[in-house]
């Protein structure tokens, strides 16, 4: 049964002015898989204002995070990014949600394909040893703005290193041009192979399955051009190779 717990922010990461973490210590909240959401509220005036959020963290650390942007108008994100250590907030106990490793097929390779703050339930994948022993390739392609919305890249850099022969990184950026980085929109390099030929690896209903989470037209985008490469959404009781998740 879903319920409210308290908790309490132990850290906070500014990535840049308006992209931010929140690291907060529940011992009440149950296990959760790598993947799920779940809601953060504040109270205010007597109600308790939330929307739902990703869990950045993986479930067997110590400690819960979510990461977000401070929404201009927004009922919650700007009260979030105000939040100092010590400081209380809510968490909707349990988390929920279907795009985790359980519900995707087997494959040999693993498209982790995010914009934005949807990169969250990404990195709590692979935070997990299921993600490394289940796939011989994983590549996380990862699409912001500018480089200093690219969040968590030290963190990256030590999968990239424990595993230099498996793991493949992508960063991407859309409104700046850095000759380390591929530039534009995901949908579009998917559809010139640009991705592909920047791991070496191509995309294929025979060994592929990609997860998307992000920006909906991003998403749409490009399970269009992934429908195009001869994949298919992944349905329980249709299997295919397109997993996805929407963040608004």
């Amino acid at each position: 049964m879903a319920q409210w717990l308290d908790t309490t922010v132990v850290n906070r990461t500014d990535w840049n002015d308006h992209l931010f973490s929140l690291r907060f210590s529940c011992t009440e909240f149950p296990q959760f898989k790598a993947g799920q959401f779940t809601k953060i509220g504040i109270e205010h005036d007597g109600k308790i204002i939330s929307r739902p959020y990703s869990l950045v963290s993986g479930p067997d650390e110590n400690g819960l995070e979510i990461i977000a942007v401070p929404v201009e108008d927004g009922s919650l994100s700007p009260k979030l990014h105000k939040l100092q250590i010590g400081e209380p907030l809510k968490i909707m106990s349990p988390a929920t949600g279907f795009l985790i490793l359980d519900e995707v097929p087997k494959s040999r390779d693993l498209w982790l394909m995010a914009t934005g703050t949807g990169v969250g339930p990404f990195l709590s994948i692979l935070a997990t040893e299921q993600v490394w022993h289940n796939y011989e390739n994983i590549v996380l392609v990862y699409g912001a703005r500018y480089e200093d919305d690219l969040a968590y890249k030290e963190l990256i850099a030590t999968w990239s290193k424990q595993y230099p022969d498996k793991f493949h990184f992508v960063p991407i950026v859309s409104r700046e041009s850095m000759a380390d980085r591929l530039h534009g929109r995901i949908p579009l390099l998917l559809k010139t192979s640009l991705i592909q030929q920047q791991v070496g690896l191509d995309i294929h209903a025979d060994h592929s399955q990609v997860m998307l989470c992000g920006n909906p037209a991003m998403i749409e985008e490009a399970t269009q051009t992934l429908i195009e490469l001869g994949l298919s959404k992944h349905l329980r009781r249709s299997p295919g190779q397109i997993s996805l998740e929407r963040y608004w």
